[in-house]
């Protein structure tokens, strides 16, 4: 899988791009702040639909196309992607449109998602482009939020496995449901009567997402475990992703250390395959849980409150690991990604990889660039090409990027 030809549109401070994109590493530098992680986001928002940067989808359009008096301004995105199926062209586009009625200014915004020309659901594009992305903040996946790593197994999942993206979205809705439901009854302008419903609806749902998710953590586990233990520690060190259900609560309502973890956890490790098992394990905690949830107004368990550890010697690696292990980690969990998403589809996806070159020491720089140079298509940006093998640059495309214009660079980078 690679792109063939990148067509941005208001993108970001691309007003208008056309680039050809050969195969294999292409290097893409420049000074800072002039466009080279937004051709990365770009590819990757039409990967996923998601910004790894924004917060909200309107902040990519180009800022000087919004100040313009246009009713309608368009952001596009749009690749044409050789695949083992053939080529197809996807598209996203962003539409702010202006809205003099508003007291507050602001106009309303949509997306819009095509496949080879016609318009498809959102969820509908993901699969069509698959990739992984690398960045100098991936480090969070070990030391941030829950919800940092809810978001990276959905991500990497909905491109691989287009009924789980849609099983997540209904239950996602459906819990949405159940929330307000609980919220009215406390309230007292609502019945009881119709809980259940919304309950059974989020176990039928739920069981299903805990258990794709349970069995990807598993699988993406041993991979994880070989490359860190082979190839990046030398056997010096073990390592071991520990999926943690959002349906388990110690007696302070969180995921802890009190003296049912065990027993709990045997359950997991016997039953997490186990869909029906799963599903009435998830009923009896919204049934436990119910009364708190009706005080507090939100569903306290279930998927949406899901976490996973990284387990490096037996110990949590977020609270006694270096900074070095931390990134030998994520490293190693990156390139299990790849080697997974390969077996899935049997097509090795796009990498994007964002100044993490830098970021490593000489032996894991090296072996990351052996991954690199075996891809299909590698998109890497860097400010100084020199931190680059003269062997890797010459077997590199190059791009320089300024100012919101890219151009092949046909000097002597690595020539030397």
């Amino acid at each position: 899988m690679y792109i063939t030809r990148l067509s941005l549109t208001n993108f970001r401070n691309y007003g208008r791009l056309e680039l050809d994109l050969p195969t294999g590493p292409v290097l893409i530098h420049g000074n800072n702040a002039q466009g080279k992680t937004n051709l990365l986001e770009a590819v990757y928002y039409l990967a996923t639909t998601k910004s790894p940067h924004a917060d909200q989808d309107q902040q990519m359009i180009n800022w000087v196309a919004m100040q313009t008096d246009d009713p309608v301004i368009v952001g596009r995105l749009v690749a044409q992607v050789a695949t083992n199926q053939g080529e197809k062209t996807i598209e996203m586009r962003l539409i702010y449109e202006h809205s003099q009625s508003l007291r507050n200014g602001r106009g309303s915004f949509r997306r819009e998602a095509l496949v080879d020309k016609r318009k498809v659901r959102l969820m509908d594009l993901l699969g069509h482009l698959r990739v992984v992305l690398f960045l100098p903040e991936d480090v969070q996946l070990i030391t941030g939020a829950p919800r940092q790593r809810r978001r990276y197994l959905d991500i990497t999942l909905c491109q691989i496995d287009g009924l789980y993206c849609r099983t997540l979205s209904n239950y996602n809705k459906v819990l949405e449901q159940r929330n307000a439901l609980l919220r009215q009854v406390a309230e007292g302008v609502s019945s009881r009567e119709m809980i259940p419903i919304y309950t059974d609806k989020l176990v039928q749902l739920g069981s299903q997402v805990l258990t794709r998710r349970a069995m990807f953590v598993d699988e993406l586990a041993r991979e994880v475990h070989q490359i860190h233990y082979e190839a990046l520690t030398e056997g010096a060190e073990t390592i071991r992703l520990n999926y943690l259900p959002g349906l388990w609560q110690n007696k302070s309502g969180n995921n802890g250390d009190d003296a049912d973890v065990k027993e709990w956890t045997a359950w997991w490790q016997s039953h997490f395959q186990d869909e029906s098992a799963v599903a009435e394990r998830f009923a009896e905690a919204l049934d436990q849980s119910l009364r708190a949830d009706l005080a507090r107004g939100t569903t306290r368990v279930g998927p949406h409150r899901d976490d996973w550890q990284f387990l490096l010697n037996g110990r949590s690696l977020s609270s006694y690991g270096s900074r070095g292990q931390q990134r030998t980690a994520i490293l190693a969990l990156k390139m299990a990604e790849i080697e997974w998403m390969t077996r899935q589809t049997d097509e090795v996806p796009i990498l994007l990889l964002d100044e993490v070159v830098a970021e490593l020491d000489a032996q894991r720089r090296a072996l990351l660039l052996d991954y690199v140079k075996d891809a299909n298509q590698a998109l890497l940006t860097a400010t100084d090409p020199s931190m680059f093998s003269h062997d890797f640059l010459r077997n590199s495309s190059s791009f320089l990027v300024e100012k919101g214009r890219v151009q092949l660079d046909t000097g002597q980078i690595g020539m030397s």
